[in-house]
């Protein structure tokens, strides 16, 4: 499948900017069952200072952004090949070892209600994959999906307490109960192609196990399923602090207004 993306996201501010650099992770990853046809960054008010790729092998561009102004813009458009491999990535890739991610971040770490949650759900070298499908579904089922409801910093636990919260939680409960069975887990952000629309609000989320024999296999908690072609992987970390889209460190100003457009369609073949 043939995905086309516009990312555009605009920051504004109270007052002038004196300093200010945005790390973007807005460059989706050649891996199984992705590859990149065309993809091209623009800014407005601020330039590129440094692209590199980091511990996980994330596309990083750092961007500093122009001394007195108010408003700052980051656009992304490209073009996505993606294939169905059942969410299978594969191999692990990244300087960093498997092992690290079944230690637990502050956003990950369970608490009594996350351990409650998936009482009497077992699991064994051999029905891992079951497990974690059983996972997702109990997740799913107890944690209903809202907006609103959490932000940036909600940690797994306190969205279970709650029983809401959006894919970013969904997928931190997800990946906190996996590490808890000593299973390595990640968090991934990304696109996703909409059966009712091409706009949308936000960029996606989901999580990654890794299961021996498979490799890295993704489940999409919040949509109960693992991701296929309408899926693009931009970046993974240990949790949303490692992988997400933009972060950055303004001083002179705060920020007052952060606006995201995004759109995702298919591309007919001809084009």
């Amino acid at each position: 499948m043939r995905l086309a993306v516009r990312h555009t996201t605009r920051y504004t501010f109270k007052q002038p900017v004196v300093h200010a650099l945005q790390r973007l992770r807005l460059t989706p990853k050649e891996t199984q069952g992705q590859s990149i046809v065309e993809w091209a960054m623009t800014y407005r008010n601020g330039q590129m200072e440094l692209a590199y790729d980091d511990q996980h092998h994330n596309h990083v561009s750092l961007i500093s952004v122009e001394p007195g102004v108010t408003e700052v813009e980051v656009t992304c458009e490209g073009v996505v090949e993606t294939s169905d491999h059942a969410g299978v990535i594969g191999r692990h890739a990244g300087h960093l070892p498997l092992w690290s991610f079944v230690t637990q971040t502050d956003l990950t770490r369970p608490g009594p209600r996350l351990r409650h949650l998936i009482r009497g759900l077992d699991v064994t070298d051999q029905n891992r994959l079951e497990y974690l499908h059983s996972l997702s579904a109990a997740i799913r089922d107890q944690v209903r999906y809202g907006k609103g409801t959490t932000g940036v910093g909600t940690t797994a636990e306190q969205s279970v307490e709650a029983g809401w919260g959006v894919c970013q939680d969904h997928a931190h409960i997800f990946i906190g109960a996996a590490r808890l069975k000593n299973i390595p887990a990640r968090y991934v952000s990304g696109y996703l192609l909409m059966d009712d629309r091409v706009d949308q609000e936000a960029t996606h989320a989901w999580a990654e196990a890794f299961v021996d024999g498979l490799g890295w296999v993704g489940f999409d908690v919040s949509n109960g399923i693992s991701p296929d072609p309408r899926y693009i992987r931009l970046a993974t970390g240990r949790d949303y602090r490692e992988a997400a889209p933009v972060t950055g460190i303004t001083l002179g100003s705060a920020t007052d207004h952060l606006h995201v457009d995004v759109a995702v369609a298919q591309q007919k073949a001809e084009q």
